[in-house]
């Protein structure tokens, strides 16, 4: 048995694992050591990665590029690969991944999982609407190959999915051109939320990415940081001088602290010289495109500041509609609470639905929010959240996820009950027994 924490750290309990390396050998592994759950990378925060004193089936020495073709941008691997060795390896070819999340450092299997999404749902959706088709292994022994075009269903419930139809063995995916690995960006302060709501209106129709951090601690007021990007295009790379890439420093936060360096001092402090740095160096540049998608990736265990107890991350989505008043009455109620968060990102969803049964996004306002573990306090804080988002009929991400009431889960999902026909039933997280009931 071997202790298992999600990126969260709100637990740290015992379980069985097992290496799944050979993908022609892993139905007959699953099969004989079910009920279990794929893990990769561990990186969801909450529970949909866990499962207790059972079997977790290690994805990640399913790392194999199985076929690319350089005209099309197809490609074919296990789906233990990284993100980041896709990047790293087709960047220079002139090929980049649609969709990627705020880190590259999760598995192809995992990115499909939790159906996750970047800075630019309004031009590509989410990671699910670029998979062409997958290999799904049941716990029966059945090898199942779906796709948008074959046995959709199937692979309806298993984006977004959260790992219980079954184990992921391989992916095609279409990948998209680049000019080369440079964005070009702009950086722009904000002193009200209506502000970004105009800036994300006007940026969506001529930037391909947008995001923006804001000051959640900030009294009376929603200051932030709109920040929108687009890739540069090959006239534009022909036009410029080569850039040299300056190797981004990395730092490895060492220990565990017996307590949370994430406070209201601390983070006033942190948000008050954020603001103020980054307002200074506000503006356009052009940015390689690692640290534009993955600021936090350079800071490994980033979550251990967070201390022993571990901390919570809750993401939201609300309709646009209702979303600035939604928005600020979550930052309101967050203000009372003498809580708040550092990791404060605001985006916007573009009008399309994911394509699975539990996939997140949905068009709208997402706001993700972390928050250290100071245990019934913050439960307090986030049961008047959850009044707030269920009103707006929202719903929040499973990725995310560790402590959502499941009448929230079923109202917020509502294609629920018809995801469990797909349920492998020798399959089983932390997650599915607090929401689903196995």
């Amino acid at each position: 048995m071997v202790a298992v924490h999600s990126w969260g750290r709100l637990s740290n309990q015992e379980h069985r694992v097992t290496m799944l390396g050979d993908r022609s050998q892993a139905g007959t592994c699953v099969k004989n050591t079910a009920p279990g759950l794929a893990y990769g990378m561990g990186c969801s925060y909450g529970d949909a990665c866990l499962n207790p004193q059972g079997t977790l089936w290690l994805t990640t020495n399913l790392n194999r590029f199985i076929a690319f073709d350089g005209k099309s941008g197809r490609l074919r691997c296990e789906a233990g690969v990284l993100l980041r060795d896709i990047q790293q390896l087709m960047v220079p070819r002139g090929w980049m991944l649609p969709v990627s999340p705020g880190t590259q450092l999760i598995t192809v299997g995992g990115a499909i999982s939790n159906d996750v999404h970047g800075k630019n749902h309004h031009v590509e959706g989410s990671f699910g609407d670029h998979i062409i088709k997958l290999s799904l292994v049941r716990t029966d022994g059945e090898t199942i190959h779906c796709g948008p075009e074959e046995r959709s269903e199937w692979f309806a419930a298993t984006v977004g999915g959260v790992g219980l139809t079954g184990v992921i063995t391989t992916a095609e995916l279409q990948l998209r051109p680049v000019a080369g690995p440079w964005i070009h960006t702009e950086t722009i302060p904000y002193r009200q939320l209506s502000e970004f709501i105009e800036l994300a209106d006007r940026s969506e129709a001529q930037w391909e990415y947008t995001v923006a951090w804001i000051d959640c601690l900030a009294k009376n007021k929603a200051r932030g940081l709109f920040t929108r990007g687009s890739h540069v295009h090959e006239k534009e790379c022909a036009n410029e001088k080569p850039r040299a890439l300056t190797p981004i420093r990395s730092f490895n936060f060492p220990v565990m602290p017996p307590f949370s360096m994430v406070n209201r001092l601390s983070l006033r402090l942190f948000n008050m010289g954020y603001y103020h740095l980054k307002k200074l160096k506000s503006g356009e540049k052009i940015s390689h495109y690692e640290p534009f998608f993955y600021p936090l990736d350079k800071i490994h265990n980033w979550s251990r500041m967070y201390g022993r107890k571990g901390f919570f991350q809750y993401q939201s989505v609300v309709p646009r509609d209702s979303g600035y008043d939604v928005t600020r009455a979550m930052l309101k109620a967050i203000s009372q609470s003498h809580e708040g968060s550092f990791l404060a990102i605001l985006k916007t969803f573009g009008n399309r639905q994911s394509l699975g049964m539990l996939g997140f996004p949905a068009p709208g306002i997402t706001l993700a929010l972390d928050f250290p573990n100071h245990g019934a306090r913050t439960e307090k804080l986030f049961k008047r959240l959850d009044a707030i988002v269920r009103e707006a009929k929202g719903r929040l991400y499973l990725a995310k996820d560790a402590r959502m009431p499941r009448a929230m889960f079923e109202t917020g999902y509502p294609k629920f009950h018809d995801f469990m026909l797909y349920r492998d039933p020798g399959i089983s997280s932390s997650l599915s027994r607090r929401l689903m009931g196995s």
